[in-house]
Order: C-alpha cells, then structure tokens, then sequence
C-alpha cells in the first residue's frame, strides 16, 4: 500500500534532467516512518522524497536504492547511487530532505554532489 498521496517531479536543474516524474512526498510522521517498507520494487521514474529527513536507512528494504541528501535550497550534499538493503547513511544536520530513487538513476542522470534539485507538484 503506498501511504504517500503527495506527487512531484523531480528535476536536476544543474544538469537539465528529470530524475524521476511521479515521487511521492513522504512529509507526515506516518509517511516518513513507512517509506518505502512493503514496497517490491521501484518504477523508473518513481521515487520518495522525505520531508524533513536529515538521513535515512534501508533496514526491512527489499531491493537497492539512489539517495539523495538535500539541504534546505535543495543543493546536494551527499548521494549514495545502488545503496543495498539493510544499509544506512549517516546523519546530515545541515540536511533538510532526503530523495530517494530507483538504483541506476543517479548514474543515468550523472547527478554530482552540488547540483541543484527542483520539485514540481505534478
């Protein structure tokens, strides 16, 4: 079941890229804790964005995911491309969010520490 209702499309505004169309905003106490467990799998361009998130794990994850660390103007401060499951980040205080996407897509998209993220509601 997807508890995010939220869409928005992400795009790396550095690079010209959309790096994912339908990402789902986790933003409540619920949404943030649920993420992405019971998931199977991630559709290219799906994903989570995790409001306020100053870091994430994936314990309980079935399969690998790209992380995205943003600051509050939405500039990246650390990513994590194939991050597999039962893996977690370290904790980012400057950080505001957290972007989560298929594994492959950081890649893909060639997004690097300091590019610019911006979100659309789709």
């Amino acid at each position: 079941m997807r508890w995010q209702r939220k869409l928005v499309r992400a795009t790396n505004r550095t690079r010209n890229v959309v790096l994912g169309h339908s990402i789902r905003v986790a933003d409540t106490g619920l949404t943030r804790v649920v993420g992405l467990l019971g998931e199977k799998s991630l559709a290219s361009g799906d994903g989570l964005l995790i409001v306020p998130s100053q870091g994430v794990h994936t314990l309980g994850m079935a399969f690998a995911i790209d992380v995205v660390i943003l600051d509050p103007q939405w500039v990246t401060l650390a990513i994590w491309s194939d991050m597999k499951p039962f893996r977690m980040t370290r904790i980012f205080f400057k950080a505001a969010a957290v972007l989560e996407l298929p594994s492959g897509t950081l890649l893909a998209s060639q997004t690097e520490v300091g590019d610019v993220i911006d979100f659309e509601r789709v």
